[in-house]
């Protein structure tokens, strides 16, 4: 985890995260893949994952913006290592990040250069005493949306488990260009996870993600958990100059 050293440059909750989780064949990750990571595998297997969850008391360099506290995001991502000083850090890369707010994207593209996408997006939280429905929706020339319902008793995270796989990757790498790619640190404790009853993911992924992933519409994904989530710190970036060899 990030040693908290690098200054903080947003502060938020990520809650009720619906993650559902694919096995992809390594060739369709590679042109996406920033210089200097390299895929990380769990049990020889190469993920991406569909991320669905809710930003809550957002705030950057300690400030909120108005209208920007809470909201939605969905994501596609897969994960990476990177080797720096005889440290493997272990992290994310974002093939796109869809969220309802203009001046999210203008920022985390033009400062970042991030993949981000303004769309129409709505969330529904249901809880009936026994079970909850997690609901995240956005429009991209029709509705898609992925949902769960699930307990509402939380379990611990098993150590070495996918759910650990998938949750504990707490860095960020973009890439920039051919031979930048940017890091950053994000912080949260260890996350629980609520059973799954059923799930349900309506999501045209070649529409939405590009032609490279409309391979996902025809898979059963090898997991779908809740995971409640945190409070969070993201931490300022820095850009990783690698020239060729």
């Amino acid at each position: 985890m990030p040693n908290g050293n690098s200054k903080l440059f947003l502060q938020a909750e990520w809650r009720k995260l619906i993650m559902a989780n694919y096995a992809v064949d390594p060739d369709v990750l590679a042109p996406y893949l920033p210089n200097g990571t390299v895929l990380d595998l769990w049990n020889n297997t190469c993920y991406v994952s569909l991320v669905g969850f809710m930003f809550l008391n957002t705030k950057v360099k300690g400030f909120s913006i108005p209208f920007h506290v809470n909201f939605e995001e969905v994501n596609l991502r897969f994960y990476v290592c990177y080797f720096d000083h005889g440290e493997w850090k272990r992290g994310v890369v974002f093939i796109k990040e869809i969220v309802s707010k203009q001046l999210l994207t203008l920022v985390a593209n033009t400062v970042y250069h991030e993949n981000y996408e303004t769309l129409p997006m709505s969330h529904s939280w249901e809880d009936d005493g026994i079970t909850q429905r997690i609901e995240y929706k956005w429009n991209k020339e029709g509705w898609n949306s992925i949902s769960v319902k699930a307990s509402k008793i939380g379990v611990p995270i098993r150590d070495e488990s996918e759910e650990e796989f998938i949750t504990e990757h707490y860095w960020g790498y973009t890439k920039v260009s051919d031979n930048v790619t940017s890091e950053y640190g994000v912080e949260h404790p260890k996350w629980q996870v609520y059973p799954i009853e059923k799930y349900d993911i309506a999501v045209d992924f070649g529409n939405v993600y590009g032609q490279d992933f409309e391979f996902i519409n025809r898979e059963t994904p090898l997991s779908v958990f809740l995971a409640e989530g945190s409070e969070i710190r993201v931490l300022d970036g820095k850009k990783i100059s690698i020239l060729p060899a």
